[in-house]
């Protein structure tokens, strides 16, 4: 569990809340599912048109990574390719068939089954280097539905001030209807300008993080694989992948 995630964005919330407390406001009057409605469906509705539905479906999933975020063990992996490059000076690399049948991660498991299989080092670079590229491409695509909603929300919040503000008009008649009318307007602007700078945002930017924390391990691997392949010694290995640690 990522704790700094949860713990920035119930401050942000509570803070928010508790400035209207102290104001003398209600809390209850933030709270207008019209607004609310406006400002996310509105939101929602623009980032899918403009993304495809792989990534838009790809970026809803991705959100889980601001608190649960993928493991990157940068000492363990370089443990892991100190013990395939000992394994491989010991019985050659078909020695590390082995270890191709149990990993699990498939992008390691295609490097090694190419490494096992005898391909020049600069065809498993490339190959490999093509498959970081390509999943860095889209894990980009996806991340950035939520920063699209950063920039949509806040426009879609004065849509919704506009549209209280028309209602307000409408019925300056009856003063009993100015109240709800004058509250989706200006709440709707702080669902915009609040959900923007509060959520959307943030999540696309730790969501990058991520993905560079992700592409980071991905060429750690490759270096490691190609520095077998090449018959190097494992203690030279060591020394070279240590600037990733």
């Amino acid at each position: 569990m990522d704790k700094i995630s949860v713990i920035g964005l119930l401050l942000g919330l509570v803070a928010i809340t508790l400035g209207q407390w102290l104001e003398g406001g209600h809390i209850g009057s933030l709270l207008q599912f019209t607004a609310f409605l406006i400002v996310i469906g509105g939101t929602a509705g623009a980032v899918m048109l403009q993304s495809r539905v792989v990534d838009f479906v790809a970026g809803m999933r991705m959100v889980k990574w601001v608190f649960i975020p993928p493991a990157h063990d940068f000492r363990r992996i370089l443990n892991t390719l100190t013990t395939w490059s000992q394994q491989a000076r010991r019985a050659g690399l078909l020695g590390l068939e082995q270890f191709v049948q149990s990993e699990k991660d498939p992008f390691v498991k295609r490097g090694l089954q190419m490494l096992v299989d005898g391909a020049e080092p600069e065809t498993i670079r490339h190959a490999m280097e093509l498959d970081i590229d390509a999943w860095e491409l889209h894990a980009k695509a996806a991340a950035k539905i939520w920063e699209a909603a950063g920039g949509y929300a806040p426009t879609i919040g004065i849509l919704g001030a506009v549209l209280g503000l028309i209602h307000v008009m409408e019925n300056l008649s009856d003063p009993s209807r100015l109240g709800a009318g004058i509250a989706v307007a200006f709440v709707a602007t702080i669902y915009g300008v609040g959900s923007a700078n509060l959520i959307f945002l943030p999540i696309a930017n730790k969501l990058k993080f991520h993905i560079g924390t992700e592409v980071r391990r991905r060429e750690m691997l490759t270096e490691g694989l190609i520095t077998i392949a090449n018959g190097e010694n494992p203690r030279m290995m060591e020394s070279k992948l240590a600037a990733y640690l």
